[in-house]
């Protein structure tokens, strides 16, 4: 059969292959494309967990003019104001010349992602080792979480008020953790289980340590680490019950492959969106005609909840607040912008892997370096938990990425009957947005190393910025 062209992208028929992105750019465009994945590829590096986003985020906010939103008495056309959520999650907006209740343009993405909490009481001692005991956060592949590097970061809260940081074994003089696992000589049994019953959660314990303390009694090595921790972080053990410490990846994100057209590293799921958008509302010269938000938030992997999570009404109490600064109080006033905005979901879907063709439908199916792409719903086998864009809005994305030359693809997320997920889109389109799923397709979504094309990460920044500026 032979293929139909509609706007800048190509129909393929079911056996036709999609041409790659990188046929089409010259060498400027490239030192553009790779240029930008320097940036995001520092920036992922920098912010392993939500509260180190949200802290980067902030950071090259101040940078680029934003200022905290409780500092502003009132705001006009041009202002440049952000929202800390309890640290975790971030509401940015540039204030446009119509007024808000006509609507804002949205790009909205999550910081958190996959990965290991300590427990409240996690460590302990065995057979002359120290653990720390974790529960898994977000859906994983238990068993890739074993025999890696692995990093402590995250902060403690004291009785008294203090907090204190935690990061360690990043900086290659520092040591890194290990979760331990059966040799194969003695793995018989475990490898005849089911793939996803080989490492149970509860065998998901860092090894911590192995030198006794010889002045303690009992639980020598424990004491040791105990001690430490009291040396380096002031902590005692009832400490943990106040912390939160995350267990990632010690390995930092890189360049992949011979030609460096793809970065793998731990969390793009879905920091590789983040950035982008970050960085198309940091582009935003002068005044925008409607107001441009930017929404990081946390919680994603686990279903948005919490205060912190997209679920939370922390949101409102944002857009009140811009309203109100900018000389809108009304009942209705929030409900008004809401059901007259445009977002953008900004989350990632799975690019085509060739070597696990089976689940994926291939004519509509997203690949690394062919674009952004656009999910027009989400969900699970029929469409359950799904926000379903209606074809208006489709149209009018379309529209906006053909005249800012962005180069887009459509998906699915595999099979109908093969799995699925949802992101955040269906929680603002209950509150009346016009949403539509739009993020760079990865590979190894929610392992700790993915994969992604640079190509596809430069497409989601012009897509985002286009997008922003739309009138």
């Amino acid at each position: 059969m032979r293929s139909a062209f509609v706007g800048r992208r190509i129909i393929m028929s079911e056996n036709e292959e999609k041409k790659t992105g990188w046929e089409a750019c010259d060498e400027s465009e490239k030192e553009r494309i790779m240029a930008f994945a320097d940036g995001y590829i520092d920036f992922i590096n920098t912010a392993k967990t939500e509260r180190e986003a949200a802290k980067e985020i902030k950071k090259i906010a101040d940078e680029n003019g934003f200022i905290d939103i409780s500092d502003a008495e009132n705001l006009k056309p041009g202002d440049r104001v952000y929202y800390i959520n309890h640290g975790k999650s971030v509401y940015m907006a540039v204030v446009g010349k119509a007024p808000l209740t006509d609507g804002f343009n949205g790009v909205g993405a999550h910081i958190d992602a996959p990965r290991l909490d300590l427990k409240q009481e996690p460590l302990y001692e065995d057979s002359g080792m120290a653990f720390l005991r974790t529960h898994y956060y977000g859906g994983i592949k238990k068993y890739q979480w074993t025999t890696i590097p692995l990093a402590l970061h995250g902060v403690v809260s004291f009785a008294d008020g203090r907090t204190q940081e935690i990061c360690i074994g990043e900086d290659e003089s520092e040591p890194v953790f290990l979760i331990t696992d059966l040799l194969p000589h003695l793995a018989a049994k475990q490898n005849a289980k089911k793939l996803a019953d080989g490492v149970e959660g509860e065998k998901l314990n860092i090894l911590a340590g192995s030198i006794p303390d010889a002045e303690a009694e009992s639980d020598k090595v424990k004491a040791a680490v105990l001690r430490i921790l009291k040396d380096k972080y002031g902590m005692e053990e009832e400490d943990f019950t106040s912390a939160e410490i995350e267990a990632v990846p010690a390995a930092k994100a890189r360049t992949l492959g011979f030609d460096g057209s793809m970065v793998a590293g731990y969390g793009q799921d879905d920091r590789i969106c983040a950035y982008p958008g970050l960085m198309a509302l940091m582009s935003i010269n002068g005044i925008p005609e409607r107001t441009a938000v930017g929404i990081f938030s946390d919680k994603e992997e686990i279903g948005s909840v919490g205060n912190t999570g997209m679920a939370s009404h922390n949101f409102e109490l944002f857009m009140m607040e811009l309203l109100e600064k900018t000389g809108i109080v009304s009942p209705y006033a929030v409900q008004r912008a809401f059901s007259s905005s445009r977002v953008l979901s900004a989350d990632v879907t799975a690019a085509f892997d060739p070597c696990y063709p089976e689940v994926m439908e291939k004519q509509n199916a997203a690949f690394a370096g062919k674009g952004i792409n656009i999910n027009k719903y989400t969900g699970v086998r029929g469409k359950s938990g799904a926000s379903d864009a209606n074809a208006e809005f489709v149209g009018f994305v379309r529209g906006v990425f053909d005249a800012a030359g962005v180069e887009y693809q459509f998906s699915e997320l595999g099979k109908v009957d093969a799995g699925g997920g949802g992101t955040i889109a269906y929680i603002l389109a209950d509150r009346g947005m016009n949403v539509l799923d739009c993020g760079v397709p990865i590979l190894s979504m929610h392992s700790p190393y993915e994969a992604a094309s640079k190509f596809d990460i430069y497409q989601g920044y012009k897509a985002y910025k286009a997008f922003l500026a739309a009138e």
